[in-house]
């Protein structure tokens, strides 16, 4: 399984980005992915989550500012994040657990800069 997220970039606080994070390969052993954060000197956080169904969650402060969706039939699970705060600077990668061997596959992080 290959994870290819983009849409990172720079932004002033209260602005918006939509992350996407296309995945392709043996698909059939992924249902459930997730988006993930770092900032620098910081550990990895798990940010949202979503099911194969669609059902979502999320953690610590993007809720109510973050959504996370997914198009099936695209193949790509989305970030969408609004009225960012230079707290949300950081590096994000999508995450999709693997059902058979239960490791995990990691894209390859996007930047998202909020400047204040």
């Amino acid at each position: 399984v290959q994870l290819q997220a983009s849409g990172g970039g720079l932004v002033q606080a209260g602005g918006s980005l939509r992350l996407s994070c296309a995945y392709s390969g043996s698909i059939f052993s992924i249902n459930d992915m997730g988006w993930y954060r770092q900032a620098p000197g910081k550990q990895r956080e798990l940010v949202a989550t979503i099911t194969g169904g669609g059902r979502t969650n999320y953690f610590g402060s993007v809720k109510g500012r973050f959504t996370i969706s997914r198009d099936n039939a695209k193949n790509t699970v989305y970030l969408q994040m609004n009225n960012l705060k230079p707290e949300d600077t950081a590096v994000y990668y999508c995450n999709a657990p693997d059902l058979i061997t239960r490791g995990a596959y990691w894209g390859q992080g996007t930047q998202v800069t909020v400047s204040s």
